[in-house]
């Protein structure tokens, strides 16, 4: 059982995040806080599996809540939630040691397996914000198109897609196919590329020129 501690101003946000992940089997909410000061008390005192932390907090903000409590509980995860896609906390929270980062717009699917995927120690980030960040730092090509000429023309078309921020569903719905046969396409492009991962693979359609930075 993964325990969550719940943190941001809103007990009406509280509330609709408790009833989305205590309906999960695997998932317990064991405390919530209004604000940054009250979540190092409860945090402290629950030492939880991951906390979901609103950035924007009155007393302490949530980075610098992130910064305290990954630096005092090395065991706990941080799961960093916005209503702004992307403002720069987003990158001061990651520097502070937040596992994962979403906006307050996904679905409870979502943040479920994003609750999962921080605790596994693994980084959460939604797809329109990693292409995001990493189109901050990607400016150019720097890798030969060429080396993508091996993914079929339809995994190409899917990694272009990727790169541009679309989830699996999304892509999906676009191209008119099943999500399965979307997964399909996935897994066999990353087995070419050699990624382990969707962020691997949006920096391999960067650097080969498939995306290009804002677009």
């Amino acid at each position: 059982m993964i325990s969550v501690v719940l943190v941001d101003d809103h007990a009406l946000v509280r509330t609709g995040y408790r009833l989305m992940l205590d309906s999960e089997p695997d998932i317990r909410v064991v405390g919530e806080a209004g604000d940054g000061l009250e979540a190092l008390e409860v945090i402290r005192a629950l030492e939880p599996d991951v906390v979901i932390m609103d950035l924007h907090m009155p007393r302490l903000g949530g980075v610098a809540a992130t910064e305290r409590i990954t630096a005092s509980l090395p065991g706990t995860r941080v799961l960093a939630l916005s209503t702004f896609d992307l403002d720069e906390n987003v990158v001061a929270a990651l520097r502070a040691g937040a596992g994962g980062f979403l906006p307050k717009d996904i679905s409870p699917e979502e943040l479920a397996e994003a609750v999962r995927v921080v605790h596994r120690g693994e980084a959460a980030v939604a797809p329109r914000l990693l292409t995001r960040l990493i189109g901050t730092f990607v400016r150019g090509p720097v890798r030969p198109r060429g080396s993508v000429t091996g993914l079929t023309a339809r995994e190409q078309e899917i990694l272009t897609l990727i790169g541009r921020g679309l989830s699996n569903t999304e892509i999906a719905g676009l191209l008119e196919v099943s999500p399965s046969t979307v997964k399909n396409h996935v897994t066999s492009l990353f087995g070419k590329l050699e990624v382990r991962d969707r962020a691997q693979a949006v920096i391999v359609a960067y650097e080969a020129g498939l995306v290009t930075p804002g677009e």
